[in-house]
């Protein structure tokens, strides 16, 4: 009976001591791989700006002047499409009749690897920029930068 009860002190103390340490000695290593799509959509933008609207002292001043800006603003479109559109409302409203109402909408983001499709005026007094933009370029351009990755396999030591 003394051996018996010694016998199992002791695996007590041994499964006691185990699961103390059991935890520090196990390790693990984990690989990881990068998550590629299966397609790449080539998103198109196209933004307008008015010639004659644009500040400038001559004719070629402000069709520059347009330019520039139909090209902006067809940044704006594709940055619309790749992070969406942040619309803010408000109404206010006295004795249930509508005094005002106002809507707003913003966009933010940084449009890399975009690309001048095409430029060019559009009768008198109207300037066009044709954008198109690559995702699979831009795939690889954040694959530079974030280093996405999943689990592959993990081994426990």
């Amino acid at each position: 009976m003394f051996l018996r009860m010694r016998s199992v002190c002791r695996f007590a103390a041994i499964a006691v001591v185990l699961g103390i340490t059991g935890c520090g000695i196990i390790d693990k290593h984990v690989e990881y791989e990068t998550i590629e799509p299966d397609t790449y959509p080539t998103l198109t933008a196209i933004g307008y700006a008015p010639i004659m609207s644009q500040r400038g002292e001559s004719d070629s001043v402000k069709r520059i002047m347009a330019m520039k800006a139909s090209k902006l603003d067809a940044y704006r479109e594709l940055a619309e499409q790749v992070y969406g559109q942040k619309l803010q409302g408000d109404q206010v409203l006295s004795s249930l009749v509508v005094e005002s109402e106002t809507l707003r909408a913003s966009v933010e983001g940084v449009i890399r690897g975009a690309k001048v499709v095409k430029a060019y005026p559009v009768g008198d007094d109207t300037y066009v920029t044709e954008l198109s933009l690559d995702m699979k370029q831009v795939y690889d351009l954040y694959l530079t930068t974030a280093k996405p990755r999943r689990v592959r396999e993990v081994k426990y030591y």
